[in-house]
């Protein structure tokens, strides 16, 4: 016999916001994004989340494994000035379109390793 579940459910995920890619005045690169996780407002904070995994999450026309739904899974890599941006890396380059659209910082690395 299984017991039941105890207490509430435990959320695993915090959102953050696509701001851009890392740039200077004139050049971008756009291998490293820069986000912003709700409830994060200093560089102290992003320490905790370095080495985390984030997953770009969206929606595509076609049908591919059962589902529409498309993920891109990324690492933060180091804070981005004081305010509490992080940068991060994903395995391939977030579209244009991402740009100040939410996705997920995933706080406890499971099953979903993947990167």
């Amino acid at each position: 016999m299984v017991k039941g579940r105890q207490g509430e459910r435990v959320r695993l995920y915090v959102r953050g916001t696509i701001l851009g890619y890392k740039r200077s005045k004139s050049n971008q690169y756009p291998n490293t994004s820069l986000i912003q996780i709700e409830g994060v407002n200093t560089k102290e904070e992003v320490a905790w989340y370095a080495g985390k995994r984030m997953a770009y999450i969206y929606k595509a026309k076609v049908k591919r494994d059962g589902s529409h739904y498309r993920c891109i899974w990324g690492k933060v890599t180091r804070p981005h000035g004081n305010s509490g941006v992080v940068r991060a890396k994903f395995k391939s380059n977030l579209p244009p379109k991402s740009m100040f659209l939410g996705l997920f910082a995933v706080s406890s690395v499971g099953p979903f390793d993947v990167l």
